[in-house]
């Protein structure tokens, strides 16, 4: 019960064109991936920062 199928997929691409038309999703996704690559960078540091403090 709780998993998404193909039609629920389908309803959300379909919502997000309507929403915001077939020009501004490049850009919502190009916004969306910058900052998935900054959340990973700053996750990444964080893991190193407090590895450096368990080595001292």
């Amino acid at each position: 019960m709780g998993g998404i199928g193909p039609w629920q997929i389908v309803l959300i691409i379909a919502v997000l064109l309507l929403l915001f038309g077939g020009k501004k999703i490049p850009e919502l996704m190009r916004g969306l991936g910058k900052g998935m690559k900054e959340f990973k960078d700053a996750t990444k540091e964080d893991q190193d920062n407090s590895n450096d403090k368990l080595k001292d």
